[in-house]
C-alpha cells in the first residue's frame, strides 16, 4: 500500500484477519484508508493506535501506519497496549509525550524496535526514514528470523491455520 502512496491509518488486531486457508494475515476496512502525496490532515484512528501527528494536527503521512505497528508489536507482547486511559483526552496526553513502561517480559530486541516505532518525532520513525522498511526488516528483533521474500510469496507455512467451521 505504502508503494502506491496509500495510508491505512487503522492497524489494529480488529481489522487483522487470519486466512483459513494458508494461516496468513489479511487486512480488513479500509474505511480510513487514503491515497495520498505528502501530508493529510484528517483526523481518524482508532485511538489506542492512533500517532501524535494526526492528534496535533499538522499533517500525517505514511508514517502513522509504522507508529501503529509499534502499537501492535508492542500488544502481541504484552497484552496491552502502552498508552491506555478511559479518558481520551488523557490518553492523547500520554500518546503525544510518547512515555512507554515496558514490562519485563519484551525482550531487549523488541523494546528496541517497539522504541523506533514509536518515535514521536516522525522524521526518525523507523519505516519513515531513508531505508524506510528496511529499517524494520534488517532490526535484530527481525534479522534472520523472518524471511520476508518468502512471506511475500506466500513460501512460509503458517504456524497456525485456522479450522474451517463452514
Amino acid at each position: 500500500m505504502h508503494s502506491k502512496d496509500i495510508v491505512y491509518r487503522d492497524l489494529k488486531p480488529e481489522n487483522l484477519l487470519v486466512s483459513h486457508v494458508d494461516g496468513y494475515l489479511k487486512l480488513a476496512d479500509f474505511g480510513n484508508s487514503k491515497q495520498i502525496k505528502g501530508k493529510t490532515y484528517t483526523l481518524c484512528g482508532t485511538p489506542e493506535y492512533i500517532a501524535p501527528e494526526i492528534l496535533t494536527n499538522k499533517g500525517h503521512g505514511l508514517a502513522v501506519d509504522w507508529w501503529s505497528l509499534g502499537i501492535l508489536i508492542f500488544e502481541f507482547l504484552s497484552g496491552d497496549v502502552p498508552f491506555c486511559s478511559d479518558d481520551p483526552l488523557k490518553l492523547y496526553q500520554l500518546v503525544l509525550k510518547g512515555k512507554i513502561k515496558y514490562p519485563k517480559s519484551i525482550s531487549g530486541d523488541a523494546k528496541s524496535l517497539i522504541k523506533h516505532l514509536l518515535q514521536v518525532d516522525v522524521s526518525k520513525r523507523y519505516g519513515n526514514m531513508f531505508n524506510k522498511s528496511n529499517d524494520i526488516k534488517n532490526h535484530p528483533f527481525l534479522k534472520g528470523k523472518v524471511n520476508f521474500s518468502n512471506l511475500y510469496y506466500k513460501q512460509e507455512e503458517s504456524p497456525y491455520i485456522p479450522v474451517n467451521t463452514r
